[in-house]
């Protein structure tokens, strides 16, 4: 387990506005508030765009560029649309692991969600469940390569080794490869304003 107030403290000492809600709604809710006439970009999430289904909703005052199905244009491809999100004025993704000193950990495989993260937003949110919260930063990357990536791989149908075995990372050299950066957060980003929602529930992969 973690101590919430101790976690959400080592965010805010990283340089991160943190906030904690007891379910994903309160958070959704959060998020919707203060995020109004905004150019909205989104990284491919279960969290962010399945469960709590922030496109929709921050759809009806905002708009919302998304390059995942069913949001992307029909005459667009995957990276076609994610090129939209890149200089939205805000963007939306969760991570794969965080160590409960506030180190965050992603692993991406088009590099848009993390190359988004990282640089040419005004704001950027980090949206996520307790489940992703580990006592190490090595648990935190062994969490996003051997439980996060596997499942994603497999929710994306790809035929990967962790995929179809669903039991870890076998830093496979598939064509579906969904693994190719891994970028830890040590600090929010200079010049651009992160906010880390943590929501007091399992939410995605």
């Amino acid at each position: 387990m973690y101590d919430k107030d101790q976690f959400l403290k080592a965010l805010e000492n990283k340089g991160y506005t943190a906030h904690w809600f007891a379910t994903g709604e309160e958070a959704a809710d959060y998020v919707c508030s203060q995020v109004k006439g905004c150019t909205v970009g989104f990284g491919g999430s279960k969290t962010v765009i399945d469960e709590l289904g922030l496109v929709d909703k921050l759809a009806e005052n905002n708009a919302c560029f998304c390059p995942e199905k069913p949001y992307r244009p029909e005459e667009k491809t995957f990276n076609e649309a994610a090129l939209d999100t890149l200089r939205t004025d805000v963007f939306l993704l969760s991570v794969n692991g965080a160590a409960v000193d506030g180190t965050l950990v992603n692993i991406d495989g088009t590099g848009n969600r993390a190359g988004s993260s990282l640089f040419g937003h005004r704001k950027v949110f980090f949206i996520f469940g307790e489940n992703k919260i580990m006592p190490t930063l090595d648990e935190a990357v062994a969490r996003a390569r051997n439980v996060a990536s596997p499942r994603n791989a497999a929710f994306l149908e790809c035929k990967t080794p962790c995929a179809v075995k669903g039991e870890k990372c076998f830093d496979c050299k598939s064509p579906d490869r969904i693994c190719n950066a891994m970028v830890i957060y040590m600090h929010a980003m200079e010049g651009t304003e992160m906010e880390a929602v943590v929501i007091g529930e399992p939410h995605g992969f």
